[in-house]
């Protein structure tokens, strides 16, 4: 390919959207990927429950799931998203398999996370495969995990983020064009407990909304300029991309 002048192109369309949502348990995650258009799962973990779509059989190994991504790419069908339901199982997947493939010592000194990243990155170039080449919306479903998060600029402080080791974790977040943090709406409010004295006490309001930017208190990003939270849907999420 030549690159001058004449090579160069502007986008004409959004592409279909990548998406990692990962969030607190039992808020609604799988339902929130259920709801895209016309979904197929690709399940590590039994975490349907009572939602009727359709999904692979349970993938009990890497191979599981390339295959499924490689039916999705060579069979015709007419599925517009594909869903993988969840990262941090599919992460256990590829870790028993690293180590029943190496010996301790090929795996000692971070040498095991760098072998997984390249399974990640693997899997999601599968995923961008579908995306680009058949049009498939992409969302990936993980669990949340709470880690302390030294800052240059302050104090170190706790953070919610995906339930993976870093050097995936990083390989994930950076392939996504939005990462979002699914929880429940918090209000702050302060109570007097007497001598003067006032205690911030957080109180649910059971509004279940989704995430777009990062904040001190968890990771977050999207390419797409949205308001710094959404509602649980993915109705709410393509109408605040259009």
């Amino acid at each position: 390919m030549t690159f001058d002048l004449k090579s160069i192109r502007k986008n004409e369309a959004i592409a279909a959207p990548r998406v990692v949502c990962y969030g607190v348990e039992g808020i609604g995650k799988s339902s929130f990927a259920a709801s895209a258009t016309k979904p197929i799962f690709i399940l590590t973990e039994d975490g349907l429950g009572s939602l009727k779509v359709d999904h692979f059989p349970m993938a009990q190994s890497f191979d599981d799931v390339m295959g499924a991504i490689d039916s999705l790419y060579t069979e015709k069908h007419d599925f517009e998203t594909v869903v993988l339901d969840s990262l941090d199982w599919l992460e256990a997947i590829i870790q028993r398999e690293i180590e029943a493939k190496h010996e301790a010592k090929e795996l000692a000194y971070g040498k095991g996370a760098l072998i997984a990243a390249e399974k990640w990155r693997e899997i999601l170039e599968g995923f961008n495969a579908l995306r680009n080449d058949k049009g498939m919306a992409v969302i990936l479903i993980a669990h949340t995990t709470i880690k302390r998060f030294d800052s240059p600029e302050t104090e170190p402080y706790d953070r919610y983020q995906p339930k993976l080791q870093e050097r995936s974790n990083a390989v994930v977040r950076e392939w996504c064009d939005a990462l979002l943090f699914a929880n429940y709406k918090t209000i702050v409010k302060n109570a007097d407990v007497g001598f003067n004295k006032a205690v911030a006490r957080g109180i649910s309001t059971g509004e279940r909304l989704l995430y777009t930017s990062e904040k001190p208190a968890y990771m977050a990003k999207n390419r797409y300029n949205l308001p710094e939270s959404i509602p649980l849907s993915w109705n709410a999420f393509i109408q605040a991309i259009i």
